[in-house]
Formats: structure tokens, sequence, C-alpha cells
């Protein structure tokens, strides 16, 4: 069976297949994408393929999605979108790793657009700037990684669940900072 072999970065790490051969997908296609259910949950049904900013096109995504999705949910069903959205990026994410043979491959942006209906999810009702604003500290902290975002971002990766866990996890931490700073800026 394929295994992760040990490396120096866990972002380097390529997949060894039973044949001996070393393959590692360096920059994601949309055919690789259609390839698997997981592959387009992971990519972000194909905000994850840009060239430029994968993270940041994904984040607006998910800033799009969420405000046409609202328009046929209640806000309270968000919650659960959100858990179920979480759930299903652990297994889209560790599948989607596992194909590419790295553990957190940059256009794998389904953290970013789950984390970011979190922040959508308790900053509205609010207008453009509000959600512009929240746009942009969340991708503040998810570039920067504050600690412990940055510790968990480095130790959760890896094979498996737990790898995809990690990947979703750290983008959650992201959005719990953004909050706070929504709370902090309400409360003045």
């Amino acid at each position: 069976m394929s295994a992760y072999p040990p490396g120096p970065t866990a972002h380097d790490s390529a997949l060894t297949l039973e044949a001996g051969q070393a393959a590692k997908v360096t920059r994601p296609t949309a055919r690789f994408m259609l390839s698997h259910p997981a592959h387009l949950i992971a990519l972000g049904f194909g905000s994850g393929l840009s060239p430029v900013g994968p993270g940041t096109v994904g984040t607006l995504y998910a800033w799009l999605s969420y405000l046409v999705i609202s328009m046929w949910v209640r806000p309270e069903t968000w919650l659960w979108l959100i858990v179920g959205g979480f759930v299903l990026g652990l297994w889209a994410c560790a599948r989607t790793a596992h194909d590419m043979g790295v553990f957190d491959h940059g256009s794998m942006v389904w953290d970013e657009i789950v984390a970011f209906w979190l922040v959508m999810a308790f900053v509205m009702p609010t207008g453009f700037w509000g959600q512009l604003a929240a746009f942009l500290w969340f991708r503040l902290f998810d570039i920067v990684k504050p600690a412990p975002i940055g510790h968990l971002d480095r130790t959760l990766k890896g094979p498996g669940l737990r790898g995809g866990f990690g990947v979703m996890f750290d983008d959650i931490m992201a959005a719990f900072y953004t909050l706070l700073v929504f709370a902090l800026w309400r409360s003045l």
C-alpha cells in the first residue's frame, strides 16, 4: 500500500507507490480535480486551481458561496453546514493529500471555505465593509499563522484522517482569531 516516507518537511514529502516510483502533484489540473469527488471538494470546486493566491481565491469563493447559499437557508442552518463541511473536509483533504503526495498542498482550499463560512455565520448580518474586514482579518491570520496556529499547522500534518484534521483545524483557529477581533471591536 502507498505510504508517506519520512522527510524534512511535511509539505515536500513525496508519496511512494507500490512500483517504487515517486509521484508528487506540484500543480493540480482540472483533470486531476475531476478524477475523484474528494479532489473536487478539497480543491474548492476549482477555486484552488488558481495559479496566484489559491487560498485567497478559495476564501473569495467561500464569501460568494455563503451569500448565495444564504438566500435559501436560514442562518441557524449554517452551523450544521459548517460541521458537515468540516467532517467532509477531513475525508476530502486526506484523500486528496494522499493522491497528490503532499500533506497540505496550497491548492486544497476546502479548509479556507469552511472556516470562512464560520466567520460569516457569526459576523452576519453586516454590510460590505464589515464582510471585507472579516475577509482581510481571516486572510491575515491564515497567512501569518500566529501562535498556536503555526504550531498546529506544523504538527498536525500527516497521512490519513489525522492529516485531514490538521489541514482543516488550523483554518478553524484562524476563523476563531478573526471572530475574536470582531468581538473586541463590537464591544468597544
